[in-house]
């Protein structure tokens, strides 16, 4: 079968530094924080008190009053940004065959906020009482049907549930669907909106998050001092097209999209393998798939979420996988400006990644202080900085062991 070019030609992200893509990446470039006290509901009674949450979205001016009722956050995360992918790329459905535009749009958790909501409302009314848009609002795949719905695209539309790896997930295998022949277009990436009491007691209870009530001391990949993740929540969306059907059309192109690996480690619940064998397994793949050598990467947009045992086993990865390169290339951390969004990291990250090579410009991991042994490669401590790169590799491991790794090349005609 044909393996056609895929490429990056449209943009959407609502994150805890901007409200766009573009804010989000400008933001990043200026090494903004977006993590501060949690404002979602009173986090008095719990031991975390940080997050990184969406500032000043109105989803009432975005997708109308009575639309935005009938989504649940999360779903208006996708469909703001999906929307901003499609006027970003110039493109409409009118432009293209509606059974050969799809979705994948993954969620990890979905509308907790509204089971939550729900069930106070069913044991105080009784649970034949409670709304009849729980169900349709609530469930994780209902932001990748209301954005087909909305985009009126009519080929594939799934809802990857791979927790923090559904983001790269539904890039990866948007980007095979079209490679592959099935599609011209798709829109991919993920979808959270999970700060909330029960999300952040239990993510508290299994010693997931920091329980720091320092902004600046909080998300802090490959520190020796880190002590957790903060949760963020967002939404980031990419318009992937077959690389002619977007000349034809005169759409511009950010980047191309190469390879793709997906593993499982077979581990543990949560813990990762401690060689990060699982996570360097995907990197190669995803090096192999795209037909790229370990040495013609200039940076990795590393999953770095502030973890002991995930920042440690990652690096100890990307040492396996590259070798003697692992300590001429750079791995930086966006979380450490937007907290760690789940589901919805994956895409937001593959987002800064293009956006990385087109602008030629690294990432930083701020507030970086204390150097850890285990995590001794570049990662372009507290400041960014101008580099020419022409493969960069976009990291998401995840609960279950799940393993993702996308590979994107500097735009070149």
């Amino acid at each position: 079968m044909e393996r056609r070019r895929v490429v990056i030609t449209g943009l959407g992200a609502v994150t805890p530094i901007g409200l766009t893509a573009g804010e989000s990446w400008q933001a990043v470039k200026n090494g903004v924080c977006g993590i501060g006290p949690i404002t979602h509901y009173d986090p008095a009674a719990q031991k975390v008190k940080l997050a990184a949450e969406v500032k000043g979205f109105d989803p009432e001016a975005l997708l109308g009053r009575q639309e935005s009722k009938r989504m649940g956050r999360f779903t208006q995360f996708a469909v703001a940004a999906a929307r901003e992918a499609l006027s970003d790329a110039g493109f409409s459905v009118e432009q293209a065959e509606a059974d050969r535009c799809g979705v994948i749009l993954s969620s990890g958790i979905g509308g907790q906020a509204i089971t939550e909501a729900e069930h106070s409302r069913g044991q105080e009314k009784g649970f034949d009482r409670v709304s009849p848009f729980y169900v349709p609002t609530a469930i994780c795949n209902m932001a990748a049907g209301q954005v087909a719905i909305d985009a009126g695209f009519r080929a594939m539309c799934s809802c990857p549930v791979t927790a923090c790896a559904g983001g790269t997930n539904a890039v990866g295998d948007a980007f095979h669907y079209i490679r592959d022949g099935y599609a011209e277009v798709m829109l991919c990436g993920g979808t959270e909106a999970s700060i909330t009491p029960m999300s952040i007691g239990g993510f508290t209870s299994m010693k997931a998050l920091t329980q720091t009530e320092d902004p600046d001391r909080a998300s802090i990949p490959f520190d020796a001092e880190r002590s957790g993740f903060v949760m963020g929540e967002g939404a980031g969306v990419l318009l992937l097209e077959e690389l002619e059907h977007a000349k034809t059309r005169g759409a511009k192109i950010y980047a191309e999209v190469v390879g793709y690996g997906a593993t499982c480690d077979a581990h543990h619940i949560t813990a990762p393998l401690a060689d990060g064998s699982g996570g360097a397994k995907a990197m190669a793949m995803a090096l192999t798939d795209g037909g790229v050598s370990p040495e013609q990467v200039g940076y990795i947009n590393a999953h770095g979420t502030s973890t002991h045992l995930n920042d440690a086993g990652e690096t100890a990865a990307v040492k396996t996988v590259f070798g003697p390169h692992a300590y001429q290339l750079a791995m930086s951390s966006t979380k450490s400006m937007t907290g760690h969004m789940l589901g919805a990291a994956g895409a937001v990250e593959a987002i800064f990644t293009a956006l990385s090579l087109r602008d030629g410009f690294l990432p930083a991991t701020i507030h970086y202080q204390t150097l850890d042994p285990d995590c001794d490669l570049d990662v372009v401590p507290n400041e960014g900085r101008p580099a020419d790169i022409r493969y960069a590799l976009s990291n998401s491991l995840g609960f279950g062991g799940h393993n993702g790794s996308l590979l994107l090349k500097k735009w070149e005609d």
